[in-house]
């Protein structure tokens, strides 16, 4: 008897550690998403203000030096490329993807912080249908970044379906306690 008490109180502390890391993984990854997000619709609001040329001689002076040394150096040729692609039309584009991007997570981040129940699914689907475009991206580009962050929000799904479940499970819990009184 004494023993099953034991190894239930063992469990039941597993139980909570395990809780307990899957809420501050949880909290963790919504927090560096809503940083990711802020920092999106800065960029958008950024793109939107800033004058090409502006960009453009900041970019030499920047990479100035860099290129001086080695013409072909691989990030400095890549940011190059990038800034003219970028402002052969692609401006636009990128300012509305990242304000867009940017504020709906900002929005959803919140939301989840605040434990708002509609939030999760939405986080999810809004993920999920991100990470279809990151894919896209992918292969269009080979960026190791977009697989990072496609791994990255893969791992968030994940987290926000646990918590997603446990919040559900705790409401449901507590609503009839509360129709009580």
């Amino acid at each position: 008897m004494v023993c099953r008490i034991g190894a239930r109180k063992i469990h039941n502390m597993r139980d909570l550690r395990s809780d307990a890391l899957l809420d501050r993984s949880f909290r963790v990854s919504i927090t560096l998403k809503g940083l990711h997000a802020l920092l999106e619709t800065i960029g958008g609001i950024a793109l939107l203000m800033i004058d090409p040329q502006t960009l453009n001689r900041f970019l030499l002076t920047v990479l100035h030096e860099e290129l001086s040394e080695d013409p072909r150096d691989f990030i400095a040729t890549h940011l190059v490329r990038a800034y003219q692609s970028f402002v052969s039309g692609r401006k636009h584009f990128a300012s509305v993807y990242l304000l867009s991007h940017g504020a709906v997570k900002l929005v959803l981040v919140v939301a989840l912080l605040w434990n708002k129940l509609w939030a999760y699914p939405l986080m999810i689907i809004m993920l999920a249908a991100f990470i279809f475009y990151q894919l896209y991206r992918f292969a269009l580009t080979h960026s190791l970044l977009m697989i990072l962050l496609t791994l990255f929000d893969l791992i968030v799904i994940v987290l926000t379906w646990l918590e997603y479940g446990k919040q559900r499970a705790r409401r449901q819990f507590e609503s009839p306690r509360t129709s009580q009184f």
